[in-house]
């Protein structure tokens, strides 16, 4: 059995959009505790000044993801029927969701992926295998079924039309 900490790591698309929920169903199946993890990545800074702008910039992206992870957080509690908590990060995602879920004791990553394939996934990476490639503890990527079933259907057409 799952232990009782589940870690759900949100960017606000639609694939992570379906991880919560399932995060969210998981944890009122099991009754376990529910904590929706965002990572803001810093800029960049080029030099002095840029620094102060990308420190503001960061701020506002902490605050804009703080709002919205508060709606994604009440919607997943509604869901599951037990409190929900949520984090914002900063910093290289993949490795901090792994770093968080880790240190804070969870004993399961949920994450969703874009389920992008071919030369998409090689030029963009993949934070999902990224955070399993990095996390000590068990990882459970959800795919949107739908979306892929429709990319694959545009393949199979543009193949053969």
């Amino acid at each position: 059995m799952i232990g009782k900490r589940i870690c759900c790591a949100v960017d606000f698309s639609e694939p992570s959009w379906i991880a919560m929920e399932q995060a969210a169903d998981l944890a009122n199946r099991l009754h376990t505790e529910l904590t929706l993890v965002h990572v803001v990545a810093p800029s960049a800074p080029a030099g002095t000044d840029v620094a102060d702008v990308s420190r503001q910039l960061g701020d506002a992206d902490a605050r804009q993801a703080e709002e919205t992870l508060e709606v994604w957080r009440a919607d997943a509690e509604q869901r599951a029927e037990v409190p929900v908590r949520a984090r914002v990060l900063s910093g290289d995602p993949p490795l901090e969701i792994a770093r968080f879920a880790d240190e804070e004791g969870y004993d399961l990553i949920v994450v969703g992926t874009h389920g992008r394939t071919g030369l998409s996934r090689l030029f963009l990476g993949s934070v999902a295998e990224r955070v399993l490639r990095r996390a000590p503890i068990p990882v459970l990527v959800v795919r949107n079924h739908a979306r892929m079933a429709r990319e694959r259907d545009a393949e199979e057409i543009a193949q053969y039309g």
